[in-house]
């Protein structure tokens, strides 16, 4: 038997709990692997609070999309992998569980250099950062305006605009400007008064804003400083963003994303485990939890616990 985090309503953190589940049985082009390591996303909080509505809930819901660990069976038709491999997978269904399947093109291999921690911070961080930024055509000359540049998508974002060659002014609570600034961002507060600090801290000007913070604040003061309207984009605010009149990547947003980019999502995966094997990128660790802690996991994401969080079987 294998052991999953689940729930049964919408609710608290108290709502997760441990059940036995039946061991993961091997299917054609798919893994099993032992977790070692699943990442912890503020989506899994919303969708378990039901502040991000999905499907009624007719069953036990399993939580979790990202993780690392050990490859114990492999398919048929699978080629490239073998029990005993490392790897880092996405966009799997479950992943707070000792074993989970997993579809065999969302997993890559995980070197040596790379933790499982590490490996399981990956997916949607970096997917969502990567994949907005080539949508808003980040690049060379751009000063980009980043909100929330210390959470986990906010530093992938910079990371990647600084590769770029663009330039990053991030958001940030004084107590993280030191983080923002180790990645190569310049880092302003948020609050009262950004407007004129954005201002100060780029007087060449803004040309491209992404908003990973989705307050008021964060996306009026991208309005009012990049002037082409198409150029600023959302993660959270999907629900109202076309009443700001700006471009909303998932978060509530009523509109799919593109097969061009989900590609970019699944693009950036691999590109970033080889950036981050070569020493090229960086990842904060934050605290790890047991499965029985699953609740207390969300509650430290909730409250932003500084570094990427995990949920270790």
């Amino acid at each position: 038997m294998a052991r999953a985090v689940v729930y049964t309503e919408f609710g608290e953190p108290e709502v997760l709990r441990v059940v036995e589940t039946p061991t993961p049985e091997i299917r054609p082009a798919h893994l099993v692997v032992r977790v070692e390591a699943a990442g912890v996303n503020p989506i899994d909080a919303k969708l378990r609070s039901g502040r991000r509505a999905s499907e009624t809930l007719a069953a036990p819901r399993h939580i979790g999309r990202d993780g690392a660990g050990i490859v114990v069976a492999v398919g048929d038709d699978v080629a490239g992998f073998r029990p005993g491999d490392a790897v880092a997978f996405r966009e799997t269904s479950g992943t707070y569980a000792s074993e989970v399947r997993v579809a065999a093109h969302n997993a890559i291999p995980r070197p040596p250099a790379v933790s499982a921690a590490e490996g399981a911070g990956l997916g949607i961080p970096v997917g969502t950062a990567y994949q907005v930024l080539r949508s808003l055509d980040v690049g060379a000359g751009d000063t980009l305006l980043l909100h929330a540049g210390s959470g986990a998508v906010g530093q992938a974002a910079i990371q990647y605009a600084v590769l770029w060659g663009a330039t990053v002014i991030a958001t940030a609570s004084e107590r993280r400007f030191d983080r923002v600034r180790t990645l190569g961002a310049t880092p302003v507060a948020y609050g009262e008064g950004l407007l004129e600090r954005v201002r100060q801290a780029a007087p060449q000007g803004i040309t491209v804003a992404f908003d990973a913070a989705g307050t008021d604040e964060a996306l009026e003061v991208s309005r009012e400083v990049v002037a082409d309207r198409t150029r600023i984009g959302t993660i959270v605010r999907g629900a109202d963003a076309d009443e700001y009149g700006v471009r909303a990547f998932s978060g509530g947003s009523s509109k799919p994303l593109s097969e061009t980019e989900s590609r970019w999502r699944a693009e950036a995966f691999p590109t970033t485990m080889a950036l981050l094997a070569a020493g090229s990128f960086s990842i904060e660790e934050g605290p790890s939890f047991s499965l029985e802690e699953a609740a207390e996991a969300h509650r430290a994401i909730e409250r932003g616990v500084d570094g990427k969080i995990t949920i270790v079987p």
